[in-house]
């Protein structure tokens, strides 16, 4: 497939089509020289801090795990994202001179499930007035609502490397007949390069906790109103009372047990939210074989058992709450392994943020602070275009309005640093 006259793309079917070594590359460059990054988190954020000799947090090269290889690659191998999935593989590659100089993850979509972006009302108008939504192209990380690169390149200032793979996903579009193209959680630069080739912008937001460096959970606690920290005190006391500990594995403590035990708890909580659970125990032993120094799982247990866990991914600059799961009703609990515990590791470890999923306004009291997220849409048919380019005007004014309020909500003292 060819672009333009000057640059060459591959559409991959499967991420085996490449190797990890070309893909990281562009995923995570800079990266391949800290590989392996040792056998627990600890060792991995040491590598973290230290990678290409660079001192300053801010300096850091940044990994984030979810583009990796070894991420995408389990959700294919485990049969999590596939065709028969609806996550059919369509991932662009730019030639470079010495392998590939770009890379955009991307899938061919027969559904919206996964994808927490919401277009299934865009979807039913379109169809209703004689359409075809489906298929579309999805560029993301299946199944997963964490910010990153989209648009990957080799040499980060390579704005024409993007531009090139803009091209090539308007191309592809065309030629499988597809409705749209979705690109979602995108990092600011790779969404001002989709709007200028006439992707339109549309904005949600999270709750994310943001780490000045605080000290400890102690010094944490005091930046935050008298009330607010008198209440999360009594939450971690009343969430571990009854003989409730925690537990944290990572690293070579990642064993076959503890996906047993956590798969349990993802499957519950993935029943009673969306009916059936997007991901198979398979991806959980790839992802602990392949990644277990950039794993955190945070269990409570009583006793020789375990009675609840949450699934944490360890970046560069952020720890990433993912799935939560319980076999027990415990008041708080939820709130101490998720997020709590969390920020402390999180802390303790001094990375400057947690990320802990999807919508949550219950996050706010717990030092929490809203985040604007960001995606890119393109939309074929000129007309259907126009009612959503509305449509997204009105929405983006609305969560503006809304993250202006919660703003005014933060539980935090005044004067305390953002």
């Amino acid at each position: 497939m060819t672009a333009s006259r000057d640059a060459r793309l591959t559409v991959l079917s499967s991420l085996t089509e490449i190797s990890r070594l070309e893909w990281d590359a562009c995923a995570n460059p800079g990266w391949d020289s800290v590989r392996p990054f040792g056998e627990d988190a600890a060792t991995f954020l040491k590598a973290a801090n230290g990678a290409a000799a660079l001192d300053s947090v801010s300096e850091r090269l940044p990994y984030n795990p979810f583009i990796s290889y070894d991420f995408l690659e389990a959700l294919e191998a485990s049969g999590s994202a596939t065709a028969r999935s609806g996550w059919r593989a369509r991932h662009l590659v730019l030639d470079g001179t010495d392998g590939p100089a770009a890379i955009v993850p991307c899938y061919e979509k027969t559904h919206s499930m996964g994808e927490y972006v919401f277009d299934h009302g865009w979807a039913d108008a379109y169809e209703r007035a004689g359409g075809r939504y489906y298929p579309k192209l999805q560029v993301s990380v299946p199944f997963t609502p964490a910010t990153g690169p989209r648009l990957l390149v080799r040499n980060r200032s390579d704005d024409d490397a993007r531009a090139a793979l803009t091209a090539g996903l308007l191309e592809l579009n065309r030629r499988i007949g597809g409705s749209s193209i979705h690109a979602t959680f995108l990092e600011e630069r790779d969404g001002a390069i989709l709007e200028g080739a006439g992707f339109l912008p549309r904005a949600d937001q999270q709750f994310q906790f943001e780490n000045p460096f605080y000290r400890d959970f102690e010094d944490f606690l005091e930046a935050l109103a008298s009330r607010k920290r008198k209440a999360i005190r009594r939450e971690r006391r009343d969430a571990l009372s009854d003989g409730i500990e925690v537990e944290i594995v990572t690293g070579k403590a990642l064993d076959e047990a503890a996906w047993d035990a956590f798969f349990e708890f993802y499957t519950d909580t993935g029943a009673r939210k969306w009916g059936r659970p997007y991901l198979n125990r398979r991806f959980f032993s790839l992802v602990g074989e392949r990644m277990a120094d950039r794993i955190l799982l945070i269990f409570a247990r009583r006793g020789n058992r375990r009675i609840a866990g949450a699934l944490n991914f360890i970046g560069s600059d952020a720890l990433y709450g993912r799935y939560w799961g319980t076999t027990e009703e415990v008041p708080f609990l939820h709130f101490e392994i998720c997020y709590h515990q969390a920020v402390e590791w999180a802390i303790a470890n001094r990375l400057p943020r947690v990320e802990a999923g999807a919508q949550g306004e219950h996050k706010l009291a717990r030092g929490y602070r809203p985040v604007i997220t960001r995606s890119a849409h393109y939309i074929a048919d000129p007309n259907f275009r126009a009612a959503i380019s509305d449509y997204l005007r009105r929405e983006r004014e609305a969560v503006a309005a809304e993250h202006e309020i919660l703003e005014d909500h933060v539980p935090f003292r005044a004067g305390e640093p953002s």
